[in-house]
């Protein structure tokens, strides 16, 4: 399940701040144009509701038209599991999910190179300790994604005012 803005994304430079973002940076250390990619997946309503508004705690559902998309992946993937005693036996810590994003980033360049057959990390996710998923590029490699989605729509829709009303409750966000 993701919650995306609509529009396209062509030209985005990275890193950015995100948590597992696994994109290097340019020789002096700031962003360029990269052929890697990541995308977050909540497992859930409430917590793709978190990640993705957590800056203001408010779900806007009009403002860059966000989107609610659920799907069944379309093949098997392989992830790195973060949820259980990994992070300890590889020398970190739940900081991973917890701690500063840069902590997660350079970690998650080290998993990219060190574990080159996996297509992503699976971990508990910061705001609600539920299952979050975060891919990379090399995901595509499998066509991870079906060709139609179970739920697509968005969120401005009238059909979502009262599962969003219950979400938020639930996360203790405020919509409109």
């Amino acid at each position: 399940m993701t919650i995306r803005p609509g529009g396209g994304n062509s030209g985005i430079t990275a890193p950015t701040p995100a948590r597992f973002d696994h994109h290097e940076c340019d020789e002096t250390g700031g962003a360029h144009v990269q052929a890697r990619g990541i995308l977050y997946l909540a497992t859930d309503i409430p917590t793709a509701l978190a990640e993705v508004f957590q800056e203001r705690r408010i779900v806007n559902r009009i403002r860059m038209r966000p989107w609610l998309v659920t799907f069944e992946l379309a093949n098997d993937l392989s992830l790195l599991d973060l949820t259980g005693t990994f992070c300890v036996r590889a020398g970190g810590s739940m900081k991973l999910v917890s701690g500063p994003p840069v902590f997660a980033q350079n970690w998650s360049r080290g998993f990219y190179e060190c574990y080159q057959d996996i297509h992503g990390l699976y971990c508990p996710s910061s705001l609600t300790n539920r299952p979050v998923i975060t891919l990379y590029e090399r995901a595509l490699s499998v066509i991870p994604f079906p060709d139609t989605p179970v739920f697509h729509r968005e969120l401005s829709s009238a059909l979502l005012i009262e599962p969003l009303r219950d979400a938020c409750q639930e996360i203790g966000y405020d919509f409109f």
